[in-house]
């Protein structure tokens, strides 16, 4: 799991009632002068992105979400495995670059397997800089507005990374980050799903992220995106467990349509909603105070998208 560059409002300067000229201060029935007064107004940001983008041999896939992107302002989410073949530094400038890296500076970025051909993940580190967090992590988080956003390294079996159950290293984070946002509304992306209808399972489940799935699922986390599997879908509020929590669940939508290819999916895992495997596409997220709406936009003459909204579950309840 920005996904995704943080945005600042300034309002305007205060006004102030002035006398007419021709009105001695004095008896001025604007003497007390207030500034005047604006409601409130929620920031609303944009959040969008895919995973498994660019390929040098395949560019149009890549191509074609990159003209989405374009016209989308916002923070982008690149959910890992953004350069193919191996992520190396070369095919980040080659491949990625003229397609998504067009949109660079407001990219937060998450590692995929294939940024780990090499084993540290050289490339990737050196095209992102302090972008994708501390080197040789690649987990991170970052604000915008109101909603607390987390970039996860799934690849928990890593050299160096020290795995994703508990006591580990991004686990202990993950708690402390968790702990210090008591009230934010929570997005997580990474490259790995937990639930998945791929249709290979050995390449779509990844029960090895269910420690921090639970520990998004305590701090009663709204979402988490994920890539890998090159198809979309969409599950229903759900425990780490798998079972349906309309109240306090997590929404996973799986987006691995940046433009590398298309994976077939298998038969629908429980609470599976929607699912699409021939369209690639982004998910756009538009993050208001207390509440969410999701959009997967397609590439141009593609018809599928899906669209819906949520609530925070940290949102205050009315009295």
């Amino acid at each position: 799991m920005a996904v995704l560059a943080i945005l600042a409002h300034c309002g305007p300067a205060p006004v102030f009632a002035q006398a007419p000229p021709s009105i001695s201060p004095k008896h001025s029935p604007q003497l007390k002068r207030k500034a005047l007064k604006k409601k409130p107004q929620g920031q609303t940001f944009v959040l969008v992105g895919a995973g498994d983008i660019a390929s040098c041999k395949e560019p149009e896939g890549a191509r074609a979400t990159a003209k989405l992107i374009e016209k989308i302002p916002g923070t982008v989410f690149a959910a890992g495995d953004l350069a193919y073949e191996s992520g190396s530094q070369d095919e980040f400038e080659s491949c990625y670059g003229p397609t998504w890296g067009r949109f660079k500076d407001r990219t937060r970025p998450a590692l995929g397997n294939h940024e780990y051909v090499n084993p540290t993940a050289h490339g990737y580190f050196e095209y992102w800089g302090a972008q994708a967090g501390p080197t040789g992590k690649g987990y991170y988080s970052f604000d915008l507005g109101g909603w607390h956003v987390i970039a996860l390294n799934t690849n928990c079996y890593a050299r160096g990374l020290g795995g994703c159950g508990a006591g580990s290293p991004q686990q202990t984070w993950l708690k402390a980050d968790l702990a210090s946002h008591p009230n934010a509304c929570i997005v997580a992306y990474g490259h790995h799903a937990l639930f998945s209808s791929g249709f290979f399972k050995w390449h779509a489940l990844h029960p090895e992220l269910k420690q921090l799935w639970q520990d998004l699922y305590a701090a009663h986390a709204d979402l988490v995106l994920a890539g890998h599997e090159h198809s979309y879908e969409r599950f229903a509020a759900q425990d780490p467990d798998g079972n349906a929590a309309p109240e306090h669940g997590i929404r996973e939508i799986v987006v691995g349509t940046g433009g590398r290819s298309h994976g077939l999916l298998g038969f629908a895992t429980p609470n599976s909603e929607v699912r699409n495997w021939e369209t690639f596409g982004v998910l756009k997220l538009t993050l208001l105070p207390g509440k969410y709406i999701w959009e997967f936009i397609p590439e141009e003459g593609k018809t599928f998208r899906d669209t819906g909204s949520g609530v925070c579950h940290n949102q205050p309840k009315a009295n």
